[in-house]
Formats: C-alpha cells, structure tokens, sequence
C-alpha cells in the first residue's frame, strides 16, 4: 500500500467516523400527544371551596 493510498483510507476512516457523529438518532416510541391548556389544573389539596377567613385573636400580630 502507498502512502497515497494509505492517507486516502484514512479520510474515508474518518469521513465515516465524523457522518456517524452527525447522523439523528432515532427517538424511542415517539407517540405524539394532544395538549390541552385551557383547562386550569386541579390543586391536589383542592377541599371543595375556599376556607373562611379566621383573624387571629386579640393581642396576637403576624409579622414576617
């Protein structure tokens, strides 16, 4: 093999190397879904109402 030769194997080499690195790797059981975002989600805490407003008794301040 000439030295020719030998460097024109050595591109193909790498040729193949730098495609294989660029090539798009398929995506594992894509299923395209619908999205939905008019609904508000439902809180996981959600009681049914709101809560009464209960105010602290006297002498007692909320500071932060």
């Amino acid at each position: 093999m000439s030295e020719a030769e030998f460097n024109l194997l050595l591109d193909a080499v790498h040729d193949a190397i730098i495609l294989q690195d660029l090539a798009p790797v398929p995506e594992e059981q894509f299923v395209p879904r619908s999205w939905s975002f008019d609904a508000t989600p439902k809180a996981a805490n959600d009681n049914g109402g709101a809560w009464p407003l209960l105010p602290f008794p006297d002498g007692w301040y909320a500071a932060c």
